[in-house]
Parts: C-alpha cells; structure tokens; sequence
C-alpha cells in the first residue's frame, strides 16, 4: 500500500465535483420504537484525474451526505489519464470485490456499472471498459476502484525511464 500514499493529494479548494452512490436507510429497535438514520457512500472528483470516496452516517440524509464529502475530501487520490482514458489496463481488489479496467479508444465512453462508473465518470475518465467481478456491494466497489486507479502508473514518467517517446511506447 505504499504506492496509494504517494497518489495522495491535499483537498485544495478546486471545483470538486460530488456523487452520491448509495443511501441507505437503517433503522436500530429500541423500548420506544424505531430510529431511523441514514449512511451516504460519496465520491468527490474534479473531472481532471482526482477523485476520492466518503462514508457518512447520521440522522438526517442532508448531513450525512454533507458528513461523507467533508470524509471524502480527506482520501483524495491523484489518477493519471491518457487522451481520455487510462494508460493501462489494471486489476484492483478490496475484501471481496474486485475490478477490472481497460483503456478504450476515442468515442467508446464509461462502460460499467453502477459505483464503478460513478467513480470514474467523476475522476474524469470518458473512455474506458470496466467489468465489476466478485462482491457487488458498493463500499467494496468503490474502494476496489480507486485502488485500481492508484495502481495506474503515469506514461511520460514510464517514457523517460525508458528513454523513448510516448508515442513510439504506445504504438510500438
């Protein structure tokens, strides 16, 4: 998990974009009756290859979303994009849901499903093919997703250590 941590980034004041994933309602039996609260899965992104998820709990929907933007903002997580797309394909796995991604050509757009296109929509992502495998739970989907993309390594750097230029890496 060492290289997450270097994809960190501090939640400057930019236009960040937020999507809520998931509401759910919940409800906790007492001698009085039940009492409702509500937890909110968010992803926050700038559209530009920053995104980062949340997860807020509370009594009134409002704040809970509010809660899971203030949280989302704290895991913020810098994704290299490549005319559109990602530079590679990538796995990423949390407990027991894991993603697949692949970069796609120019016109295709998001394919995938449900919190996996949530979060790359939002981190700015327009060309890409994304099959959800294992758990469809969307705390896990979400968190699997952004780990795929902190596992995205940045093509000009790749490039340079290679001695070559971007385009004779990409077109051999």
């Amino acid at each position: 998990m060492a290289k997450q941590s270097a994809n960190r980034v501090t939640p400057a004041e930019t236009e960040l974009k937020e999507k809520l994933v998931q509401l759910n309602r919940v409800a906790k039996v007492t001698k009085g009756g039940r009492t409702f609260s509500f937890a909110a899965i968010v992803v926050v992104g700038d559209g530009k290859g920053t995104v980062g998820h949340g997860l807020g709990k509370a009594r009134d929907v409002s704040e809970a979303i509010a809660k899971a933007v203030d949280d989302a903002k704290k895991n913020l997580v810098r994704v290299p994009l490549y005319k559109g797309t990602i530079p590679h394909e990538v796995k990423g796995k949390f407990k027991a849901g894991s993603v697949f991604i692949k970069p796609a050509s120019d016109g295709t757009g998001v394919i995938a499903g449900g919190a996996m296109r949530a979060v790359l929509e939002i981190a700015g992502i327009h060309n890409v093919l994304a099959k959800s495998q294992g758990s469809s739970n969307p705390h896990n989907v979400v968190k699997a997703t952004i780990t795929a993309l902190s596992l995205l390594r940045d093509p000009g750097v790749i490039a340079k250590q290679r001695n070559i230029s971007l385009d004779k890496m990409f077109n051999g």
